[in-house]
Order: C-alpha cells, then sequence, then structure tokens
C-alpha cells in the first residue's frame, strides 16, 4: 500500500482523551510514549500502532481498543484527514 493511499481508518483517541478529562501531554507521561507520536497517532498520520502501545493507551484511559480505533468504509481519507 502506497504511503499516501488512503484508509478508511478513524482514530478517535482525542475524543477519549475529552471523556476522561485527561491531556496528550498527560497520557504521555502516563504511557511512556512522547507527545508528538502521540500526537501522530491523534491526527490519523499513524502508519502503524504497536500493540503494546495500544496495551498501555488502553489501560491508562481505561477503554477498549474499539473505542480508540474504528473502521468506516464509507469515508476514507489519506494520511492527514480527520481522525
Amino acid at each position: 500500500m502506497p504511503d499516501d493511499e488512503a484508509h478508511s481508518i478513524r482514530i478517535h483517541l482525542d475524543r477519549v482523551l475529552a471523556e476522561r478529562g485527561m491531556t496528550l501531554t498527560e497520557l504521555s507521561s502516563q504511557v511512556g510514549i512522547t507527545v508528538v507520536n502521540l500526537s501522530v497517532l491523534k491526527n490519523g498520520r499513524a502508519k502503524a500502532v504497536r500493540f503494546s502501545t495500544l496495551s498501555k493507551i488502553c489501560e491508562v484511559l481505561r477503554c477498549q481498543p474499539g473505542d480508540l480505533i474504528t473502521h468506516d468504509p464509507s469515508a476514507p481519507s489519506g494520511p492527514a484527514g480527520p481522525a
């Protein structure tokens, strides 16, 4: 799959953070991942996510992977598309 190929995966990290009253900086500190890398994920520009990273995020946010990531085939977007 080319780097700029559209995809239909949506990231809802911003919504879950808002629901938890947590900032990206706080999540970064608790998970041990840089704010920059979390921002890439939050903005839908990540090309991959390690299961260990996803597990840490879910543990800190007390959520399931499906709360953070969904598949929406009706609305493909490029790497910088809406999350």
